[in-house]
């Protein structure tokens, strides 16, 4: 069992290293090489980028949703100041509705800046599509011959004189065409990030009509931070009222576009690591969807719908009714959306991954303890006080096992002695002594082999939820979610140069690889020289693999490994077997004697 546990460490070891390449190593190369493409598109003079379809119509084939193209070359200054707006400004948003098409295109998170600091500017998650980082929203219609000029992309709509957007104050847009077809649309937006957008569409010609409605989400720009394995950033959406989630990369899709079917139910959208802007449909009209890559001047990415034809008779008005949810991934913000609006799936608008049934609960008990307390940080460490009374009982037959296969060395050494290189021998009686000693050599493994999604899950948690984001806990550590600041190689910030990413080793990282050497130390040490070496450098290993993970993950590990040897202590003193820290210790600095000539 001595020899499985530690080639299963070998193994995990092997795969941290590979991880720690691409976090250490692979990830500031691409950040590197991002800034200088970055750079070298600055200096373009002329970018060419979307820009809607002129007239309202579509310009695409098959009634498909615009996707027109034009060239960027304004500040997003400049390019707000183009056309007439419509103030937002609520608890939670600030911005303009373009009253061109009606378009979402310029909205900012009060609550959420770009740095840790206060002073920072706030996130802006919309700019309009005159500048290269055009990201956007909007609604429209597909007509006939027979309809007119229905509102798209370059419609001016018609708003009342001082007209604000608020959460009590509500904005009415009007639009009346040539051929008698009166819209009057409705946005309205509650304290955060929902948008409900209403359209009463007035017929007052003399025959019917019929046409259908839209709705795209497009961006001219991917998240500027290397894309990791554990987080999906990209489309994503549910598509039909019992389907789970459906998800694809930017990469995927810029290979081949993704066309839909038909669906009742669901929503469509693009995902950042915290921030999303998604559509949701009339649950009860069906529609379809895809999700695109355009590269007809400046590249950039849609996910659009086109509702079911709407049949409108002389003198009847029909009711279209659309959703927007434009704003930060905040966990019981997206619930409670789920719940108002029953929008299938909503929830999972944040990425909870394959193991969402434990890192959903994960959340919510450090959430529980974060109300309680006031700091993430003490919230992780109660959580991870929870998970080791949750498997104590495991922990406990898993220490129980270890100090029997202690006791049995002696007698398994003296089987080596008997049977030599009868392996098969060796291993019979082997099997023979564990039946009688009532021992499961296999019962050490399992605890371990537990938690592992527990810690994935953990990970997960303080890697993708935005409450984890800039979330401090004491001292240095002003952000969680980011790796330690410190770094030993200018003494913790006394020398006056920033430490290399690869030589980078904060404090926590540091108090981590002491209780792991100290956790790793309460057993005797490997006989077999190669198992020794391993576990020797393993603690240092570690160190240096998870400096550059999140400060809370350290923390939580740094943690665990201090209640666990107070948890083995305990379990080894209560079955009688010697605790080799201290002996072990000791054997650190004793010289070993010089071999015999």
């Amino acid at each position: 069992m001595q020899n499985n546990r530690n080639y299963f460490i070998a193994i995990a070891l092997s795969v941290l290293i590979v991880l720690g390449w691409q976090f250490l190593y692979m990830n500031p190369r691409i950040e590197a090489q991002r800034k200088a493409q970055e750079a070298q598109k600055a200096q373009q003079q002329t970018e060419q980028t979307q820009q809607p379809a002129a007239g309202g119509q579509s310009a695409q084939p098959n009634g498909a949703a615009p996707t027109g193209q034009a060239t960027a070359t304004a500040t997003r200054e400049e390019a707000l100041a183009k056309s007439p707006r419509v103030a937002i400004d609520t608890a939670a948003l600030s911005g303009s509705i373009n009253l061109a098409g009606a378009r979402l295109d310029d909205l900012r998170l009060k609550a959420y800046h770009e740095t840790v600091d206060d002073s920072s500017p706030i996130i802006t998650l919309f700019s309009p599509a005159e500048t290269k980082d055009g990201y956007f929203t909007e609604f429209g219609y597909i007509g006939t011959d027979a309809t007119g000029a229905v509102p798209g992309p370059s419609t001016i709509w018609t708003a009342p004189e001082g007209a604000k957007l608020t959460e009590k104050t509500p904005v009415t847009l009007t639009y009346t065409n040539d051929k008698g077809l009166t819209f009057t649309r409705t946005i309205s937006v509650d304290g955060r990030y929902m948008f409900t957008v209403v359209d009463k569409i007035t017929n007052s010609g003399d025959a019917a009509v019929s046409l259908s409605n839209y709705g795209r989400v497009t961006r001219y720009n991917k998240p500027t931070t290397p894309s990791v394995y554990v987080l999906h950033e990209g489309f994503l959406g549910v598509l039909g009222a019992g389907s789970g989630i459906s998800e694809s990369k930017y990469t995927a899709i810029e290979k081949e576009n993704q066309s839909n079917p038909t669906v009742t139910g669901g929503w469509i959208g693009i995902t950042d690591k915290y921030w999303a802007a998604a559509l949701i449909p009339s649950q009860t009209i069906p529609f379809d969807s895809r999700f695109s890559h355009f590269t007809d001047g400046q590249p950039r990415y849609q996910a659009d719908f086109k509702g079911e034809g709407l049949s409108i008779a002389p003198g009847a008005t029909v009711d279209v009714t659309n959703l927007v949810f434009a704003g930060a991934k905040e966990v019981p913000v997206v619930d409670e959306y789920e719940a108002k609006y029953s929008i299938p799936n909503f929830d999972r608008l944040i990425d909870w991954g394959w193991f969402w049934f434990l890192t959903q609960p994960m959340f919510k008990l450090m959430d529980f303890f974060f109300r309680y307390f006031g700091n993430f940080g003490v919230a992780i460490l109660c959580t991870t006080i929870v998970v080791k009374a949750l498997f104590f009982p495991l922990a406990s037959k898993q220490y129980a096992s270890m100090a029997n296969m202690k006791r049995m060395q002696p007698k398994m050494e003296e089987l080596k002695a008997k049977f030599g290189d009868d392996r098969m021998g060796l291993q019979q009686a082997t099997m023979q002594l564990y039946k009688e000693e009532k021992i499961n050599p296999i019962a050490g493994c399992w605890p371990v082999a537990l938690q592992i999604p527990i810690f994935f899950s953990l990970y997960k948690v303080i890697y993708i939820t935005i409450e984890m984001r800039h979330a401090p806990f004491f001292g240095w550590i002003r952000d969680l979610s980011a790796p330690d600041p410190t770094t030993i190689v200018n003494l913790f910030g006394l020398l006056p140069f920033e430490a290399p990413a690869l030589l980078h080793l904060g404090v926590w990282p540091l108090i981590m690889g002491v209780t792991m050497f100290v956790q790793m130390r309460m057993n005797p040490t490997p006989p077999d020289p190669t198992q020794a070496m391993i576990f020797n450098w393993m603690p240092l290993v570690f160190m240096f693999m998870l400096a550059s993970f999140p400060a809370g993950l350290v923390i939580y590990w740094a943690w665990n490994n201090t209640l666990s040897v107070l948890q083995q202590s305990v379990i080894m003193k209560r079955h009688g077997v010697k605790i080799e820290l201290f002996d072990n210790l000791k054997g650190l600095f004793k010289r070993k004697p010089a071999p015999s000539k």
